[in-house]
């Protein structure tokens, strides 16, 4: 058998796939990017829309607090960066081959 997306065989194939096994490319997530206020004021970016089966959160959150220079982590399939880096997160993603979107104010 061979994946529909790389026409490599299945066992050599690196295409990201769903929970169903399905092949799921990033321009296909529906990626959300917004702020939120937290208490005591903190400002975060948080970044929903992307599949964690299908692609590895930890790895992008460890480049996005790279390229922002600020801490996170990934709590409930969402990524929350420190601050106000939505500009940076967008373009970020862009690179990678997401489609991203600003959400909310």
């Amino acid at each position: 058998m061979t994946c529909e997306a790389c026409e490599k065989s299945l066992d050599v194939c690196r295409c990201p796939r769903n929970a169903l096994g399905e092949v799921v490319l990033p321009q296909q997530q529906k990626v959300r990017i917004r702020r939120e206020k937290r208490k005591n004021g903190k400002t975060v970016t948080v970044i929903t829309g992307i599949d964690p089966i299908a692609f590895d959160l930890q790895a992008i959150l460890r480049q996005l607090k790279t390229a922002c220079a600020a801490g996170g982590a990934v709590a409930s399939d969402a990524i929350e960066i420190q601050g106000d880096h939505r500009e940076k997160v967008m373009t970020m993603l862009r690179d990678l081959g997401f489609c991203p979107r600003l959400a909310g104010g």
